[in-house]
């Protein structure tokens, strides 16, 4: 799977591609990501990608022709051109189930915001699938990015060790929390793990996770 991250700031991803289980799906050739600027794109010599809006107000828009020059460009790299992503609070709210959606795609492209945001037109015109990290602001679109990023490669196949991880992660079965879980030592500081786990009934196990995610849903998310 490829993910083109359209940034301001791409400079940024450069540790994070190096980290953990995303650096290994990239050197197992499983998820390609491309960082582009969209500086790259502007005509003036001080690479000015952000003006005053319309009508007065506080900050600076990111403008049209810059955006509209790179994502065209970046479209064009590779076939398929890609859905177009734009990371925005005004956005669709990234949960499991619109990651499932994104991990369909052979090709992502992330376009990450800054300052005010961007000119109205930019939707409007290249009519991108607009996502939101949650009722947050963030300073810029490239966390979000790495999010989106990170979410959707645990779906990519061979991206994790167990293939059954991913099923089981929070959210993924009829979208409760994922039950508690324990590993060695069996006590500590006076907190013992639950006997019906040490008792090797994998079925009374099952229901204990069943009955425990249904729970802690009701308790945290109810």
């Amino acid at each position: 799977m490829r993910f083109d991250v359209l940034s301001l700031f791409p400079e940024l991803f450069q540790s994070y591609l190096q980290q953990s289980l995303l650096k290994r799906a990239i050197e197992n050739q499983l998820v390609d990501v491309r960082l582009w600027n969209i500086r790259d794109w502007t005509t003036d010599k001080h690479k000015s990608v952000d003006d005053t809006p319309y009508g007065g107000g506080p900050g600076m828009l990111i403008a049209c022709p810059p955006v509209y020059g790179c994502v065209e460009a970046v479209q064009a790299d590779a076939n398929p051109p890609g859905q177009l992503v734009m990371l925005t609070p005004q956005g669709r709210p990234l949960n499991q189930a619109l990651v499932q959606e994104l991990a369909t795609y052979e090709r992502l492209l992330l376009l990450c915001g800054r300052y005010e945001g961007f000119d109205e037109r930019i939707a409007q015109g290249l009519k991108p699938l607009e996502i939101s990290a949650g009722d947050f602001i963030c300073n810029g679109g490239e966390v979000p990015a790495m999010l989106v990023i990170d979410t959707v490669i645990r779906l990519v196949p061979g991206v994790l060790g167990d293939e059954t991880s991913s099923k089981y992660d929070s959210f993924s079965e009829a979208g409760l929390l994922e039950y508690p879980q324990y590993t060695r030592p069996r006590e500590f500081r006076g907190m013992a793990v639950p006997d019906i786990l040490l008792s090797g009934n994998h079925g009374e196990i099952a229901k204990w996770r069943e009955q425990q995610s249904l729970e802690r849903t009701q308790q945290r998310r109810g």
